[in-house]
């Protein structure tokens, strides 16, 4: 069993705006040997939730031409939609329901549901466990899993990941598992300016580190469908200064996890500066693999 590799289409925020078309940033991903990608609804569907026939006949045309293979796709269930009363399950199976449903349309195999929270530890609206357990069956008939993510700060050992778990044992299901954001695993802070934060978030630099250890990654390794590779910058000699690929990498291959590795850039957003970061972190990411096999 090998690693497969794909790239978030979120690693070329910026570039997608000026400089690259859907058909361009394809053809990089493919051009590094990657074969899955990943996008958000909301950001790269054009006429979100409804894109036209020709475009969604478009977007099949350009997964042939390039060789690839649609992999997460990144939905949002806004429980703070309105600002005098939160999202029913009703309206929050109904987004869910709609989603899966573009999801499978345009050929993704795993959902990632971006639920409300209630806390700064990330802890989801309260429900989520009614509108995915009520989303269950319609994901069964599209073929899809739905796999919240593990994102900083909130770490593997933590109430919101033992609550996903107690629902995976509790329904039974095998359309629901995690989606695992490395950057939990981050061991210095970054200085990369991102747009969209705050000031204070900013001098914090980025994200305070969490540094979870890979114990915990083995641990609920088995009910893991996705990884997505955040990082925030490789250096010219294939070194990463937050993120410990080489830990990572021997985890999943020794322990026998065979899916995506989906790069997420999330460092400075100069022009091709996440084309470039991306190719870095592929070849970082092959010569650890081979070096283990």
């Amino acid at each position: 069993m090998s690693l497969q590799y794909g790239v978030s289409l979120y690693s070329y925020t910026g570039d997608m705006y000026t400089l690259l078309t859907l058909d361009d940033a394809m053809a990089e991903i493919a051009d590094l040997g990657a074969t899955g990608i990943e996008i958000l609804g909301e950001g790269n569907v054009p006429g979100y939730p409804a894109p036209t026939t020709a475009w969604i006949d478009s977007w099949h045309a350009l997964l042939d031409r390039h060789g690839l293979t649609a992999t997460n796709y990144g939905s949002w269930i806004d429980s703070r939609m309105w600002q005098h009363r939160d999202l029913t399950v009703d309206e929050g199976v109904a987004i869910l329901h709609r989603d899966l449903g573009l999801a499978a349309t345009l050929g993704f195999t795993t959902v990632r549901p971006k639920i409300g929270v209630v806390s700064m530890d990330l802890t989801p609206h309260p429900i989520w466990e009614q509108v995915v357990e009520r989303s269950l069956d319609r994901a069964a008939e599209l073929g899809i899993v739905i796999c919240p993510e593990i994102h900083a700060p909130t770490p593997i050992r933590h109430q919101v990941v033992d609550d996903y778990l107690t629902f995976i044992e509790r329904t039974g299901t095998d359309h629901f598992r995690l989606l695992i954001d490395t950057g939990i695993f981050q061991r210095a802070a970054t200085f990369a300016k991102h747009a969209g934060l705050s000031d204070e978030a900013q001098e914090e630099g980025w994200r305070k580190p969490l540094a979870v250890p890979m114990s915990d990654l083995v641990a609920v390794l088995p009910y893991v469908a996705f990884v997505q590779a955040k990082f925030f910058g490789i250096t010219d000699d294939l070194t990463d200064p937050q993120i410990p690929w080489p830990e990572i990498v021997a985890t999943l291959v020794t322990h026998g996890y065979d899916g995506y590795l989906s790069s997420e850039y999330e460092g400075d957003r100069d022009p091709y500066r996440g084309v470039e970061q991306v190719r870095r972190q592929h070849a970082l990411l092959r010569s650890l693999e081979a070096g283990l096999r």
